[in-house]
């Protein structure tokens, strides 16, 4: 909800906006507290262990909803994929292993789950040229912006370096600001013109 109504600032009227709720499950970093993850975390350091399974299944969920939207006309090449922090890490995931070429990629403060599969993992490189848009709040003490910038140079060695855009936002913590949802509205703006 919170993101829908953060996107309701920066909204195209010709352009269908989904924003899937992540299930609740028990979290490993939380105490094992139940909360909304889309997978389990264990850690947030770029060698901390990784839910592999659930990272997998929860990317399967979101090319679901890829496979509904292109049934119901909507051709691949006009979906963008987005979230922030661990919607983010699952949007990358998602786009790179998605054996359907995509319009792009809105990263916000976050990372590439299973970075150590890549470039191997993404598909014969069906999304070789998709469109990256990577921002991150340079004081975000959760995924410090050198994670980011990690996240950037993997990325690179994934898809055309060119089409890897890494912005960060000076004093911004684990959150947006105004000048990146401008950024965010551009880049959707640039790969979805009006038809």
């Amino acid at each position: 909800h919170s993101w829908a109504d953060a996107l309701s600032s920066i909204r195209l009227p010709y352009v269908k906006y989904i924003c899937p709720h992540a299930p609740r499950i028990p979290v490993t970093l939380n105490m094992k507290m139940v909360m909304p993850s889309w997978f389990d975390l264990m850690g947030l350091t770029p060698d901390a262990p990784e839910d592999e399974a659930g990272i997998k299944k929860a990317a399967e969920n979101i090319k679901a909803i890829i496979e509904h939207e292109m049934k119901n006309g909507i051709p691949p090449n006009r979906i963008i994929l987005g979230g922030f922090s661990q919607g983010g890490a699952l949007s990358l995931y998602t786009a790179l292993t998605c054996q359907h070429q995509l319009a792009g990629i809105v990263a916000l403060s976050c990372w590439l789950p299973l970075h150590k599969a890549f470039p191997q993992a993404a598909n014969n490189g069906v999304n070789k040229d998709i469109a990256i848009l990577q921002c991150h709040g340079e004081m975000d003490p959760m995924i410090p912006v050198r994670f980011g910038a990690l996240t950037a140079e993997k990325l690179k060695s994934v898809v055309t370096p060119t089409k890897v855009q890494f912005k960060t936002y000076p004093g911004v913590m684990h959150s947006s600001c105004p000048q990146e949802m401008m950024a965010v509205k551009e880049f959707i703006e640039k790969l979805l013109p009006r038809i």
